[in-house]
């Protein structure tokens, strides 16, 4: 058989959002590339998949690389899964599967939960046309960052984390405080919710329940 990789994507939260052809070829796989060997093993272990685990992370080396494609080539069959959503959208395997590309090996997509289009769906804001910036940026680039968030037209959407939800709204409430957002906290989870008013407004209901500060973001920024 011809060896093959294939991207997989994987539930945002729910367990149960994952397709059939995804569980069968995660089945099916000689062994699964994954950012965090615990996170996936829940998934494998609730849908009795038994296929080794091997850990792929931001820190993957050259010589890893090298390794998972001449296995391809060999002929085995190996997927590759992030912690949550698609592998490649703002987590690892952008250069595995370039690399994967470059040597010729055969390469598939598995599609699946996706937070961006989530996210906008729940929102339920009109027009056809996004911009997605994966997650803002911790350190170098902040500031610029959320300056440049004015200049867009059309819905602008990133990720942020639990840890930094409330500095990232005082940011939004200092250079956009008459835009609107949506803010979709916990997707497709039992507390899930969407936020929905100024960064000065969500910023008061947050700091007044702390709670509700946990879990991950998905930010929906709709400038006038």
């Amino acid at each position: 058989m011809k060896g093959k990789l294939s991207l997989v994507a994987t539930p945002i939260g729910n367990l149960e959002d994952i397709t059939l052809r995804a569980i069968r070829v995660l089945k099916e796989a000689d062994y699964v590339l994954c950012e965090d060997t615990r996170v996936t093993g829940v998934l494998l272990k609730k849908y009795e998949i038994e296929a080794k685990l091997k850990r792929y992370d931001a820190h993957a080396s050259e010589q890893t690389h090298l390794n998972v494609i001449d296995d391809i080539k060999s002929g085995k069959q190996i997927a590759l899964v992030s912690d949550a959503g698609t592998p490649g959208v703002s987590d690892p395997g952008v250069l595995l599967v370039r690399q994967a590309r470059e040597a010729g090996v055969s390469i598939e997509v598995i599609p699946g939960p996706s937070a961006v289009t989530s996210a906008f769906s729940l929102a339920g804001i009109s027009g056809n046309q996004f911009t997605f910036l994966g997650f803002v940026p911790q350190k170098k680039g902040r500031e610029t960052f959320f300056k440049g968030l004015s200049s867009y037209k059309e819905p602008v959407i990133f990720f942020e984390s639990t840890h930094r939800i409330l500095k990232t709204l005082v940011s939004l409430n200092d250079h956009l405080s008459n835009s609107k957002l949506y803010i979709a906290r916990e997707l497709t989870k039992i507390h899930e919710e969407m936020l929905i008013g100024t960064a000065g407004e969500i910023l008061a209901d947050l700091e007044a329940e702390p709670i509700r500060q946990k879990g991950e973001f998905v930010v929906i920024v709709d400038n006038p």
